[in-house]
């Protein structure tokens, strides 16, 4: 914990430059927030969703996304296109395969995520992040713990939506349904961390005794090893994803990875080094 204002720093540094982004080029929304159109055709033959996405993104048409359903039945998702875009994309497909190209299906779809379901999503968060909180607080009989939780969960939210704001504008990552779900699955993953050391620093407490800033870096000394290696199997299938995986999962694994790195950091270095500040202001506010 000696070097605890550094870590904080770089967080601060982290988020400010997300934050920076996502007010001066916001998100870049997908078709589940936007809505587009859903084009399903049958090719002559299998082919990667690369090779199909380079062959349609020739014509000036963006891809948002390609999904094969079964044998040769492709599901393509794009921005609202009108009947002449449809066309070019039908004539890009028949360049690629030198066949006909059978459209099954095509439809213009509204958002499946609307301002309703954001709202009911934000107060589910806001639900759940409360109930966590009051939890750990009840477990460790002490507020501090809850708190400092909670906000390392929400450090490692503002990381991965303040990196998509980046990516987004840079590389044209895509907030989709998958982001969501990365989303929320990363807060339960960095809670879960940020417990293990807590729960440390409790049974040194009763064991040996002894300050908190001593009881949290015995106890981060014992947990990284294991934190380390539990992240890095994790972080060595989302890379492997990332590069194998294709365009149709690629941004999520991405999500995932960021979320992954940012949630192995943030426990031990974020919630705890907040914990520590915190304990020691608290004691100087009570020797005045």
């Amino acid at each position: 914990m000696k070097y605890r204002l550094m870590y904080l720093i770089i967080s601060t540094l982290v988020i400010g430059a997300g934050v920076f982004s996502l007010f001066k080029w916001g998100l870049n929304l997908g078709v589940d927030f936007k809505g587009g159109a859903i084009i399903e055709y049958r090719l002559a033959k299998s082919y990667s969703t690369e090779e199909l996405t380079q062959g349609i993104e020739k014509t000036g048409i963006a891809v948002t996304s390609i999904q094969q359903t079964e044998g040769s039945n492709y599901i393509f998702r794009f921005p609202p296109i009108e009947q002449a875009q449809k066309e070019q994309i039908k004539q890009g497909l028949e360049k690629i395969t030198n066949n006909s190209v059978t459209e099954l299906r095509f439809e213009n779809v509204g958002p499946s995520i609307g301002p309703d379901l954001v709202k009911k999503t934000i107060i589910a968060l806001i639900i759940s992040a409360s109930s966590i909180l009051l939890w750990v607080a009840y477990q460790f009989k002490n507020l501090k713990f809850g708190v400092t939780a909670i906000i390392g969960m929400f450090h490692d939210s503002l990381v991965l939506i303040g990196s998509f704001s980046l990516l987004g504008h840079f590389f044209g990552a895509e907030i989709d349904f998958l982001f969501v779900t990365a989303l929320l699955t990363i807060l339960s993953f960095s809670v879960h961390d940020t417990i293990v050391n807590y729960d440390r620093i409790r049974e040194s407490q009763k064991k040996v005794g002894g300050d908190l800033k001593f009881l949290a870096n015995k106890a981060t000394s014992e947990t990284m090893v294991r934190s380390l290696n539990n992240s890095f199997t994790i972080i060595f299938m989302l890379m492997a994803l990332v590069l194998l995986g294709g365009t149709t999962v690629k941004w999520f694994a991405i999500a995932l990875l960021v979320g992954t790195v940012s949630g192995t950091y943030s426990s031990p270095f974020v919630s705890v080094s907040l914990l520590v500040t915190w304990d020691e202001i608290e004691k100087k506010l009570k020797r005045r």
